[in-house]
Order: C-alpha cells, then structure tokens, then sequence
C-alpha cells in the first residue's frame, strides 16, 4: 500500500469522517497568509487579516465530498478546500474538581456535538479553544477525560481542530509546557497532543489548517496559537505565518489579551496587531463575549459557567454571499440562537459588516 493510500485509511478511521461532510486535504508544505492591516478596537470593527482577492462566494452549504491526504505536522498544517465557510467553534469543556471524571459535563458535550451534526447545512468542520480536562500533572487522570471528550466529537462527521488551553499544562494561567519550557512536557501536555493533535498528525502545539475555496475565489487560514507551549519556535513560526497573504485569517488562541499571565498571549497580541485579522476566537472564560469588535469568545462548552446569563452551547460562523463572517452563539438545549448574545457578521479584513 502507497503512502497517500495509508494516509487516506489512517485519517478516514482516526477523524471519523462522514460523507456529507465538504473537504479535501492536500500536501502543505507552507500553509498561511494574512494581511498588512492593524486591528484595532474602533467603532469600524479595528483592522483585518484580508486583501484585495474579496470573496464571491455564495451562502456556506454542505454537499461536497472529501478525500483526505498528508497533513505536515510542526505548525504547518493542513490544506483543505471547501464551497464555502461554514464552522463551529465549541470552548472549555472540563470538570469543576480537577481529576474529578465521574464530574466529566459529558452529557453537556455530548448535546452539543449532537446539535452540530444536526444543523442544516451541515458544517464542514469544528474548531475548540481548549480545556478539555482539569487533571493534575501527572496521576492518569488526563487521557479518560479526553477519551471522553473525543467520543462526544465523534458523534460529528466533520473534521476537529483543536487549540491548546492552559489545562493542557498545568492547569495554572501562567504555565509553559513543551519540551525546554519551564514546565516541559506533563501528562496533560503528552495526551493532548497524543489523542487531540494525533488524529489530524500535528507534532507541535501550533499550528495552521488552510481552507480555500473549491474554485478559487478567496481563500482562508486557521492560525492555532499555544500561548502556554510559548517559545522563539512558536514566535518565529507565527510571524511568518501572518505574514502570508489570504482572504480570512482566523486566530485561534485559548487565552484573551488580559490573561497576560500566560506567556504567549503578550508576544502574539504584538505580532497579530502588526500583521491584522479577520477574527480572533478565544476561550479561558467559562462564558460568551465580545472583547472587541473583531475578537468573540466561546468558553462555554460544559465548563462551570461564570455568567448565569448565558447557557451552554457554541458558536457558529458562516460566509455571507457578500464575503463577510455571519457569528452567532447557539444554545445546546434548543440549537437555536441565544437570545442573550448580539450576532454581528465581519468582513474580510476585521471591520464590522453593514
């Protein structure tokens, strides 16, 4: 059997993919791009991560087929093609006692992975900001719970992208696991990337999932940012990264600009204002925001949460026929969207969509 024949059964068996699901994965040897904008937090929506290729692409839909290949691993991602931007983004699902798994929210998740391969159209992938377990260091407590939360995401068909939370160190804000880093590589760091970044053959915590269009008409970056696996690798990487020129760029990043305990949100909040972005997903808090006009975050994913006015669920992000980004949070008991959070849409290069 060939190597791209090997690659195809590995990913069809580790992602749990399913027909109706719209993606093709090609070799990657330099995935990325951004744009040359500042964000900033005015009224506008602040800057961007697009260029002057604008998108023409129609409302997203479902209904293509997908044929896996060869991820790289060590930040450079994966390329995937699609019709059309359709996502969710699912954040901070763990237990409220560390090492507690009879306290896994498991029916929480498991409702929401039920209520994504329920929508119409169906999304093409799903992206989490991080904190799938609460484990000390070391003592097994770590792979049942991300076993756990891996059979909630196999009940979707689609592909997963994961980012890194402070969870998957130690735990603490501050931490900074890999391998040189102060708090090198606990159980927690090891079974992430084992069991979470295995499956889509990623060897680094960052990382970048481009996704074009199927005719060619804008294409799209996923930047996975670790701010607690920070190092001059990750920083290198990500400058070259933003420098690369794509119609969307999407920051993925588990930490918010005011979590400046963790180490990697001051130096990457430095490079994404230089280089500008379409949106910037967070986690960490166990709510749904807006901290500016082109950042949302999602950490409401079965986390205890802090702000009893919104409920458990996720967020779902479509392109508009106009090329912005339609964002809205939907609620896991209705799969409905929430009443409580103002959906807003973006443009291309961060500015708010009229």
């Amino acid at each position: 059997m060939g190597l791209l024949q090997e690659s195809f059964l590995d990913m069809r068996n580790s992602l749990a993919l399913g027909s109706a699901s719209a993606l093709f994965l090609v070799l990657c040897a330099a995935c990325g791009g951004s744009s040359s904008t500042n964000d900033t937090s005015s009224d506008d929506g602040g800057g961007g991560g697009g260029t002057s290729d604008a998108p023409t692409g129609a409302d997203a839909h479902a209904g293509d087929g997908m044929a896996p290949g060869t991820p790289d691993g060590g930040g450079s991602g994966m390329h995937v093609t699609v019709s059309s931007l359709i996502f969710t983004v699912v954040g901070d699902t763990r237990p409220a006692n560390a090492n507690d798994i009879a306290g896994y929210p498991t029916a929480i998740i498991d409702k929401i992975y039920e209520d994504i391969a329920g929508l119409n159209p169906l999304p093409f992938f799903s992206v989490s900001t991080g904190d799938f377990q609460y484990s000390t260091r070391s003592g097994g407590y770590a792979a049942p719970q991300l076993d756990i939360y891996m059979a909630a995401r196999a009940k979707f068909s689609g592909m997963f992208f994961p980012a890194m939370g402070n969870h998957e160190c130690t735990g603490a804000t501050d931490s900074n696991c890999g391998p040189g880093n102060k708090n090198g590589e606990t159980d927690n760091y090891n079974q992430f990337m084992t069991k979470m970044l295995g499956p889509i053959q990623q060897t680094k915590p960052y990382y970048t999932v481009n996704v074009d269009a199927t005719d060619g008409s804008w294409t799209s970056k996923f930047v996975f940012i670790a701010a607690n696996a920070w190092d001059s690798g990750q920083q290198t990487w990500l400058q070259q990264t933003m420098a690369q020129k794509t119609t969307y760029t999407f920051v993925v990043r588990h930490e918010a600009s005011d979590a400046t305990d963790a180490p990697g949100v001051t130096p990457s909040d430095a490079i994404l204002k230089a280089s500008g972005y379409t949106l910037l997903i967070l986690g960490h808090s166990h709510t749904v925001s807006r901290p500016t006009l082109n950042q949302v975050l999602f950490g409401n994913g079965g986390a205890p949460l802090s702000n009893t006015s919104v409920n458990y669920g996720y967020g779902l992000f479509k392109q508009q026929s106009n090329g912005s980004i339609h964002v809205d949070s939907i609620d896991y008991m209705t799969n409905m969207p929430d009443p409580s959070f103002l959906a807003f849409a973006v443009n291309p290069n961060g500015t708010l969509a009229q």
